[in-house]
Parts: structure tokens; C-alpha cells; sequence
């Protein structure tokens, strides 16, 4: 008895309905990137002497204006008080509506909704928006800076806060409400000792980011650093420019090397 043999079977590592998917993906990129690049008028003219540009910038902001240093650092340290003052009310903020976010603390679907729109609002709204918000009702200054930091960065630190608290173990959550402990106890005693690792690394990596987010508010009138480069490019003092520009860059090496030294040694 003979067995018939089989055809050879070609082996093909996607369907034929996911490679009509992935085609059609691709060709929905491609016309997508034809369709922007058409709506934001890409002049070629603009980009062929565009290295000529930079170069001719370069070249007026050499050498720096050395006697600009002054109001500069003076605008510098506004900057870093936006950043932490900001910080600081964002972190007494986003507790309270990082623990109704978190299913475990707070059991009720109603006010986990609330927590989470409210982390939603903030992250959704630049914080150059929260600025200009805040710029109309208190006026140009570093208190509309202030508020537009803290105001987006509850968003991002409650959010991650709550998933700390929902990611704690329940053992010695357990224990203490089987030993009679309140709600605060729990919190402060079972809660806080997992989730605060994770709290300060959170806070830390926030003012990181606030003190770059705060470098351009004042281009809105919300106070910091930013005001000295509106006022340096307005006027088209490019070695001011620079002078701004340098100062920013520094600051921002400077926060990275000490969150991540605190977060190394602390942490």
C-alpha cells in the first residue's frame, strides 16, 4: 500500500488578511505623511539655505554678552523657585487624588472616575496653556508660572502615585486592619512605608522636568528665565541670546546630576 504524497506546503509567516492589514497600515502612513507635509507648506527655497541661516546665527551670537550674566542668574533663580514651588504644591495635590485614584484605598468606581479625570485635565493641558490661563488671572509674573507647574504636574505625579499605592503588598495592609488599626494608620503605617521609595523618585524626576518646563513660560509672561530670552530675541540681541541660552542648558545638566546622585544615594 502506497501513500500519496503531499504537496510541498509554502510556509508564509503572516495571513493573507494580516498582510492586507500591515499594507494597508503602511499606505495609510505614507498618505499621511503626503497629506502633512502639503498642510504645513514645506518651501524647498527655505530649507536649501537653511544651514547658511544657522550658520549666520551662530555667528551673531559670538561672542556672548558677558555683562547680560547678571539679570540672567537673577531670572535663573526665579526659574528654579517656579520649578520647586510648583513641585511642592503639585506633590500636596496629587496624594489626596493619587489615594481616591487607587482602587484599593479608595473601593468606590465613582471617585476613581473623579481622580482620574482630574490626572487627565492636568496632563492633557500644556503647561504654556495652564500659563497663559493663569497669566490672565494673575498677571505676567512667577505666581502664573507657579500655579501652571503645579497644575500640570498633578496629573503626572498623582497618576504615577497611585499606581505605587495599587502595586503595595497586601500582607501588611491585611495584618493591621485584622489588629483593629484606622484608615490613617493603615495608611501611614502600612500604605507609606512601600510606596515611599517610589514617591520620592517620582517628585525628584518631576522637578527635573518642571525646571525645564518652567525655562519657557516666561515666554508667556509667566516670570523665570524665559522673560530674559523673550526679551533678548525681541529686541535681536543674539550674544544675549546665547548668554540665556547657555544658562539653560547648564541648569538643566545641573538638575540632572543631582536627581540622579540623590536618587543613587538617597533612594
Amino acid at each position: 500500500m502506497t501513500v500519496a504524497a503531499r504537496p510541498d506546503r509554502e510556509w508564509r509567516r503572516f495571513t493573507p488578511l494580516r498582510r492586507l492589514s500591515r499594507f494597508a497600515f503602511y499606505l495609510f502612513a505614507v498618505a499621511a505623511l503626503v497629506v502633512s507635509l502639503r498642510t504645513i507648506d514645506v518651501i524647498p527655497e527655505f530649507l536649501h539655505d537653511a544651514p547658511e541661516q544657522m550658520a549666520d546665527l551662530f555667528r551673531r551670537m559670538w561672542p556672548p554678552d558677558l555683562n547680560y550674566i547678571r539679570p540672567t542668574l537673577k531670572s535663573l533663580v526665579e526659574t528654579l523657585h517656579i520649578a520647586t514651588v510648583g513641585t511642592i504644591v503639585a506633590l500636596v495635590g496629587a496624594v489626596p487624588a493619587g489615594l481616591l485614584a487607587a482602587r484599593n484605598v479608595t473601593p468606590n468606581p465613582a471617585l476613581n472616575l473623579f481622580a482620574k479625570f482630574i490626572f487627565v485635565t492636568s496632563r492633557s493641558i500644556n503647561s504654556l496653556v495652564w500659563a497663559l490661563l493663569f497669566v490672565a488671572v494673575f498677571g505676567p509674573g512667577p505666581l502664573a508660572g507657579t500655579f501652571a507647574i503645579a497644575l500640570r504636574s498633578i496629573g503626572f505625579t498623582g497618576k504615577l502615585f497611585a499606581e505605587a499605592v495599587e502595586e503595595a503588598d497586601q500582607g501588611s495592609i491585611e495584618a493591621l486592619t485584622a489588629a483593629g488599626a484606622s484608615k490613617l494608620s493603615t495608611l501611614l503605617l502600612g500604605y507609606w512605608p512601600q510606596v515611599r521609595p517610589a514617591f520620592w523618585s517620582i517628585a525628584l524626576f518631576r522637578w527635573d522636568i518642571n525646571i525645564r518646563e518652567s525655562a519657557v513660560l516666561g515666554l508667556v509672561g509667566a516670570g523665570g528665565i524665559g522673560v530674559a530670552l523673550d526679551t533678548a530675541l525681541s529686541l535681536l540681541y543674539w550674544d544675549q541670546v546665547a548668554v540665556v541660552l547657555a544658562a539653560i542648558f547648564i541648569v538643566v545638566i545641573l538638575a540632572e546630576i543631582i536627581v540622579t546622585t540623590v536618587r543613587a544615594r538617597v533612594l
